[in-house]
């Protein structure tokens, strides 16, 4: 069985936990996800099947989705209710709803972030949220991060929390974002909550809990190039074992972008290909053959 499975992970268990209950329902034992969620996020893991595992590095850039809950007053090193408290301001006042709106609009579009230092980014070899927990100094550097859209979606004024949309690229930290939002009103701010919404074309609408994958099994799972969110690409049907052979192929009929595709041939995916603009050569990147 090759495929992807749209799973809405619950809060509580890791991304790891999701895949062993996946191997176990599925009786597979080659199974990967994409997208990382930790264990106090809920929300969309894309999950692989049997062969779909080779192709989940090509849903690491997707954009993501994300609904989070703010509250004020008190900051973690963590960035989440899970850290201890590294500063705190009784009885904090927030500002009005225009001026939280405003504030939202400044990390819009392309912004500096530093990410948590309990995060998976590995720092001299090892994960800096290894590293923290051992009450080592951890110092990443500040990286650039995209944030397509942010929204104001609830204000809780007596408890000081504020509920916010975000649609963001890749290596995008949330909890990063909860902090320099807090930071930019003068408040300490946390992450309260997380629900990821959205992992490129897997939508929240169409995930499936573990207890529904139990029931649904197959049905559950889609096609291996239906979730890649990459274009088309229609290969000569004459290029066929070409490609399988990892011969490239010359591409002067059409004004490809660099990057890369998914390439079919008479409506069969065959794999991934790579499109060279200056070369104007289609190669193969991943081969996915029929079995």
């Amino acid at each position: 069985m090759d495929g992807f499975i749209n799973v809405l992970k619950p809060t509580g268990l890791s991304s790891h936990d999701v895949i062993d209950i996946v191997r176990r329902i599925f009786k597979q034992k080659r199974v990967g996800h994409a997208g990382t969620l930790d264990p106090a996020a809920a929300g969309i893991l894309p999950v692989a099947l049997g062969r779909a595992a080779r192709l989940v590095e090509y849903m690491e850039g997707a954009d993501k989705s994300y609904r989070t809950e703010l509250a004020f007053g008190y900051a973690t090193d963590t960035g989440d209710v899970y850290g201890e408290v590294v500063e705190s301001v009784p009885h904090p006042t927030l500002p009005s709803e225009e001026e939280l709106r405003a504030v939202l609009t400044r990390f819009v579009g392309e912004t500096w972030q530093r990410p948590p230092a309990y995060s998976a980014i590995k720092v001299g070899g090892q994960r800096a949220y290894d590293l923290a927990r051992q009450g080592a100094a951890v110092e990443i550097a500040s990286r650039t991060v995209t944030i397509h859209h942010l929204e104001l979606v609830h204000v809780d004024w007596a408890r000081r929390r504020i509920l916010v949309d975000v649609d963001c690229a890749k290596g995008t930290y949330i909890r990063a974002l909860c902090t320099d939002i807090g930071a930019a009103l003068g408040l300490p701010a946390t992450m309260r909550f997380l629900l990821r919404t959205r992992v490129g074309g897997f939508a929240l609408a169409d995930s499936h809990t573990l207890e529904e994958l139990a029931e649904a099994g197959e049905g559950a799972v889609c096609a291996p190039d239906t979730a890649l969110d990459l274009p088309c690409y229609e290969l000569d049907p004459q290029r066929v074992k070409a490609f399988y052979s990892g011969l490239s192929t010359s591409e002067r009929r059409l004004p490809l972008a660099e990057g890369f595709y998914r390439v079919y041939a008479e409506g069969v995916f065959l794999g991934i290909g790579r499109y060279d603009a200056a070369a104007q050569e289609m190669y193969p990147a991943k081969a996915f053959p029929p079995v």
